[in-house]
C-alpha cells in the first residue's frame, strides 16, 4: 500500500487500528503463555539464554513500540496545536518515567549497603549524561546552521532516552528468566507491552510537525533504538546482576530524559508563542497519569492475580 493511500484511510481506522493490533498481541500473550516451563532455565546454555531472552525482549520492547508508531498517520494529519498536544503528552510520559526511575534508584541504593557511593554514582550519571547531550545538541544546531528545528532529530533523542529506560525493563525480564519464574516473567511482559505501546506515539510526535515525512528507515531505526535495549537489559539481567549497574543505567536514562524534555519544549516554542498553554498542560498531565495507570496500577492488578489465566 502506498503512503498516499495509507493517509486516505478513514481517520477512525487510523486511530483505532493500532489498538486492535495491540489487543490481538495482548490476547495472544495472555491466553497462550508462550514462555512455557522455565524451571530448568538456570541450567540452559549461554546461547539458549541469549536466544530466549532476545525473543522475549523483542516481544516486550520492539513490538509494542512499533505498534504505537502506527499512530503516526493519524497524528500527522492533525492541526499544529494538536500535534503540540501530542508532544506535550509525550513529555508527560517521559516525566513519569524519570520520576519512576528516581524511585528505583533510591530503592537500589538502599539495597547496596553503600548508599553514599550509590547516590554519588547516580548523581554523576545524571549530570554527565545531561551535560553530554546538551553539548551535542548545541553543537548539532550550530554546525547545521538551520533556521528550523528538525522533528526527526528530536525523535532520535527521545528514542535514545526511552531506550536507556528500556534497559531497566530488560533487567527485570532477565532476572525473572534465570530464576525460572514463569508467572512473574509473563506478568512483566504483559505490563511492558501495555506500557511500551505509548512509547510509539511518544517518539513520532515530533516528526509529525515536520512538513515532509522522513524515509521508512528512520522509523525502523527509531523503533529499534527505543525498544531494542529491553533485549540488552535482558542479557545483563541474565548474566550480570548488579544493583550499582542498575543504578547507573537508570541515572543515565534520567539525565537523557531531562535533556529531551528541554528539547521538546524548545521545539514547541519554535512553532508557537507559548509552551505552557492550557491544552499542552492538560496533555502533559494526561500523559503522566496514563503512564501511572499503565505502569503501576496495571502491574499491581496483574500481580494480584486478577488477570492471571487459571
Amino acid at each position: 500500500m502506498s503512503r498516499r493511500s495509507l493517509y486516505d484511510l478513514p481517520r477512525w481506522l487510523l486511530a483505532i487500528g493500532p489498538v486492535v493490533i495491540l489487543l490481538a498481541v495482548f490476547g495472544f500473550l495472555y491466553l497462550s503463555s508462550p514462555f512455557g516451563d522455565l524451571s530448568n532455565a538456570g541450567e540452559a546454555s549461554t546461547l539458549d539464554v541469549i536466544w530466549v531472552v532476545t525473543v522475549i525482549g523483542a516481544i516486550a520492547g520492539i513490538v509494542p513500540v512499533a505498534i504505537g508508531m502506527l499512530w503516526f498517520p493519524f497524528i500527522r494529519e492533525l492541526d499544529t496545536r494538536y500535534i503540540h498536544g501530542f508532544m506535550a503528552l509525550a513529555a508527560g510520559v517521559l516525566a513519569f518515567i524519570a520520576v519512576e526511575m528516581t524511585e528505583d534508584v533510591v530503592e537500589y541504593a538502599g539495597d547496596t549497603g553503600t548508599p553514599v557511593l550509590a547516590f554519588g554514582l547516580a548523581a554523576a550519571g545524571v549530570g554527565v549524561t545531561f551535560a553530554v547531550m546538551y553539548v551535542v545538541s548545541q553543537w548539532r544546531q550550530r554546525t547545521m546552521n538551520r533556521t528550523e528545528k528538525s522533528g526527526v532529530e528530536i525523535a532520535y533523542l527521545v528514542a535514545i532516552a526511552l531506550g536507556l529506560h528500556s534497559i531497566g525493563e530488560g533487567l527485570g525480564i532477565g532476572v525473572s528468566y534465570v530464576m525460572g519464574d514463569t508467572a512473574t516473567l509473563t506478568l512483566l511482559v504483559l505490563a511492558f507491552v501495555m506500557h511500551n505501546v505509548m512509547e510509539g506515539p511518544t517518539v513520532v510526535a515530533a516528526i509529525a510537525r515536520d512538513r515532509a515525512t522522513p524515509p521508512l528507515r528512520h522509523f525502523v531505526a527509531i523503533g529499534v533504538i527505543a525498544g531494542g535495549p529491553v533485549i540488552v537489559g535482558g542479557w545483563i539481567g541474565s548474566f550480570a546482576q548488579s544493583d550499582l549497574l542498575a543504578i547507573l543505567f537508570y541515572a543515565v536514562a534520567i539525565g537523557a530524559i531531562l535533556q529531551v524534555l528541554i528539547e521538546v519544549a524548545e521545539l514547541i516554542r519554535f512553532d508557537a508563542d507559548a509552551v505552557l498553554t492550557r491544552a499542552n498542560t492538560m496533555a502533559f498531565a494526561f500523559g503522566f497519569v496514563l503512564m501511572f495507570l499503565l505502569e503501576d496500577v496495571l502491574t499491581e492488578v496483574l500481580l494480584e492475580g486478577w488477570l492471571v489465566p487459571a
